[in-house]
């Protein structure tokens, strides 16, 4: 009895450092992005609140937590309630199956590790609940009553199923080399240095990944749900105060997550480049690595235009999934006779 007492207790734990460093990276994401933008335009980004508008973040947070919240007369209201919340949780739920580092701590005799839970489905686990997350946008575009909003999530809809598709594939061609849908075990599979990672071997199944990943998350340039130019803002037009704050949290959110699994997937999760590099705490490389693709999120929405919805379907039904597919057959055939 006491023993499972200390199990809840340590998975309590876990959880809590969990949620609290995710959503502390995703408040100062926001702040990231504004300067690293910034930087690329000119100017300055961010400087009044606090040094160099270190405290920006926080004064966003608590403006929208006061804001007036705003429900349409003709919204239905309990969709339009449910939606934001609808989009949130999926994303942070995701973050449960994470290896963020190989090492075990022991505190007073209780042993904490890196990651929540692993389990055999870790992969399948992810993309069910990012599975969810569009139903809150559809919905939530659906319930404003608003004609923009209803396009906007429309859009999303579509978007979704179709580089979803492509998104899916293009793990398949990892699980294939992995053995295994644990995402523990993927990351394990691929120690030994650089030279071991699946993004040699599967660099056509990281740039379909990459590609869809961000049509996934909806940012540029392919932000069609949202394009301010002719949706004003797309399925979250009508929605203020902290109800926009829960779509603004899981789109950052969404972007971690997925930058985490393409870190595991393909760039050996924990692992360091090499060898000679093992003395630096894995969970330093993690997070180094996730960084990386967060910057490029940024880059790319600073250098690129959005796509013609036109454009967004194309590529992704007559490239994107014919090369994820291609790259399954020469995967399998590859395997095959290696292994046969």
């Amino acid at each position: 009895m006491i023993q499972t007492v200390l199990n809840l207790v340590v998975v309590l734990v876990t959880i809590g450092i969990v949620m609290v460093t995710v959503l502390l990276h995703v408040a100062y994401l926001t702040y990231f992005e504004r300067k690293i933008l910034g930087w690329m335009q000119d100017r300055m980004g961010p400087m009044e609140v606090g040094y160099h508008g270190l405290l920006q973040p926080i004064a966003d947070g608590l403006k929208l937590f006061f804001k007036e919240d705003i429900i349409p007369a003709q919204a239905n209201k309990i969709i339009f309630t449910l939606a934001p919340i609808l989009v949130l949780i999926p994303a942070l739920v995701g973050f449960a199956v994470v290896p963020f580092g190989r090492d075990s701590i022991h505190v007073f005799g209780l042993t904490f590790r890196p990651y929540v839970t692993d389990i055999n489905i870790g992969i399948l686990y992810i993309l069910a609940f990012a599975s969810i997350g569009a139903y809150g946008v559809l919905l939530g575009g659906w319930a404003s009553n608003n004609k923009y909003s209803l396009l906007g999530g429309l859009r999303s809809a579509a978007q979704v199923i179709s580089y979803e598709l492509s998104l899916g594939l293009a793990i398949v061609g990892v699980l294939l080399m992995a053995g295994s849908l644990s995402l523990v075990k993927i990351t394990e599979a691929q120690g030994g240095g650089v030279f071991h990672w699946f993004i040699i071997p599967q660099f056509a199944a990281f740039v379909v990944y990459l590609i869809s990943a961000i049509a996934e998350t909806n940012r540029l340039p392919f932000d069609l749900p949202e394009a301010e130019s002719e949706l004003v803002a797309g399925f979250f037009t009508e929605y203020s105060g902290m109800r926009f704050a829960f779509f603004f949290l899981a789109e950052y959110a969404n972007m971690i997550l997925v930058s985490c699994i393409a870190t595991i997937l393909f760039l050996g999760g924990w692992h360091a480049p090499f060898e000679a590099l093992s003395f630096i705490p894995p969970i330093i490389w993690f997070v180094g690595k996730v960084y990386v693709f967060l910057f490029f999120y940024i880059w790319i929405r600073g250098t690129l235009p959005r796509l013609r919805y036109d454009q967004l379907m194309m590529f992704g039904w007559k490239i994107m999934i014919p090369l994820a597919l291609a790259n399954i057959v020469v995967t399998s055939a590859v395997l095959y006779f290696i292994r046969g």
